[in-house]
């Protein structure tokens, strides 16, 4: 089979099943990224560059259009010559249609079928804007989220099937588009995301093991979509109260979602100004290899996650897989995961003094949280783990390239979930 996949962050979402299809030698796949640096064997990799920006004088509701209409662009011409040299045409499209690299597929490749990864539609209320009470909405703000949806709403059109990782996320969509979206998630590697007694981190002069009271925080950037004011508030009650606990932070001082910090600084150095931290024992340690993420994962005493009503973090499922004691928001995408005090523990997303009063119970009482913490990993198994979930991925792509829609495929997912969920 003829496999081409599309993600401008290659490999994204399709880190799991692009190598399933790449590993076998009867499968033909390409990959259509911006990405330079990555790689994947087996897989004939085609680059892409968007040469401008949106011009500055589009109207601001226009400029993300814009740029998915660049980007788009750039696909169209890099697929359009490689099947003009090559004579390349898939059997199946494997897209993420978030960027607009999905608009103009159906242009060079009329007669393939296209399946998009559906990973969030935005709404001007009920999600993640207006969220926070401090950064109220503005009438013009209602205008220019709906625009934001224009390519989302071509991709959905074009596609002949879509998936959704969770149901949270699915829901999200126009409902007239919902009955040809399957529910299914990327996958949790359990079985390098899982505990490990034996795990040790070390930073600096110090190494950290289980048993240690270590709270960790992981977010791809320090922003506040990942609760990160909230969570700079709760370090500075638990480093008051617990004078042996330290704190782990991975991520960056970037911004992935929502406004950027004000006047070219960073959220985490304004609140390293408002709050005065023991410096011994707060650990920023930026963007950390995969490996390291798992050990910091699996000496953690408490885990901090905390997210708008947004994209679910794959962090916060894979600490849940390496058996940590979640101290998590209670907020829609959080809730289809973690029930409170059966698997973890949701707290008010505002409200610092509730996370350092849970993550103080956590710490308090370690053995009462070990059911906690191997419910938490029970979960992710049953439910979320890659071994299950990629075949059911695979079958539901060959479906797809045979014009099976809507798949057979689709609904073994469906009872997957239903019947885990009834038992």
């Amino acid at each position: 089979m003829k496999i081409l996949f599309m993600h401008p962050n290659m490999p994204g979402q399709f880190k799991y099943l692009c190598p399933a299809f790449a590993n076998d030698p009867a499968n033909q796949v390409v990959f259509v990224t911006k990405s330079k640096s990555m790689e994947i064997p087996n897989v004939h990799k085609l680059l892409y560059e968007v040469p401008r920006e949106p011009s500055p004088h589009t109207h601001r509701y226009m400029q993300h259009a814009e740029r998915a209409v660049l980007q788009g662009q750039e696909v169209w011409r890099s697929l359009t010559h490689l099947k003009q040299t090559e004579g390349f045409v898939p059997d199946v499209v494997v897209v993420h249609p978030g960027w607009g690299d999905a608009l103009y597929i159906k242009d060079v490749y009329p007669d393939v079928p296209m399946l998009g990864f559906f990973e969030f539609y935005y709404h001007n209320q009920g999600a993640d804007v207006g969220f926070d009470p401090d950064d109220p909405v503005k009438p013009d703000d209602l205008a220019r989220v709906r625009t934001k949806n224009m390519h989302h709403l071509m991709g959905l059109t074009d596609c002949d099937w879509g998936i959704s990782p969770t149901h949270w996320q699915h829901s999200l969509h126009p409902p007239q588009f919902q009955s040809k979206i399957s529910v299914i998630h990327d996958g949790i590697n359990t079985k390098v995301a899982k505990p490990n007694p034996d795990a040790t981190l070390t930073i600096n002069d110090h190494t950290f093991r289980l048993g240690d009271e270590v709270v960790t925080y992981i977010a791809r950037n320090f922003e506040p979509y990942r609760g990160f004011p909230t969570f700079m508030q709760a370090a500075d009650i638990i480093l008051r109260e617990r004078p042996n606990c330290h704190i782990i932070a991975v991520g960056a001082d970037e911004v992935s979602y929502g406004r950027p910090a004000p006047g070219g600084t960073t959220y985490r150095k304004i609140w390293m100004e408002k709050l005065n931290l023991d410096m011994s024992r707060i650990h920023f340690i930026g963007t950390q290899p995969y490996n390291a993420l798992i050990s910091m994962l699996q000496i953690s005493a408490a885990h901090i996650y905390l997210t708008y009503p947004f994209v679910l973090s794959w962090s916060s499922m894979e600490a849940m897989a390496c058996g940590c004691a979640m101290v998590a928001s209670d907020t829609q995408p959080v809730r289809e995961v973690i029930t409170h005090g059966e698997n973890g523990f949701l707290v008010d997303f505002f409200s610092p003094e509730a996370v350092a009063k849970q993550v103080f119970e956590i710490l308090d009482h370690p053995k009462r949280m070990q059911h906690i913490r191997e419910a938490a990993r029970a979960s992710i198994v049953q439910k979320y783990d890659l071994d299950t979930l990629i075949p059911l991925h695979q079958q539901l792509v060959r479906d797809v390239a045979e014009r099976k829609t809507p798949p057979p495929t689709h609904q073994r997912i469906q009872s997957l979930y239903t019947d885990r969920k009834a038992a």
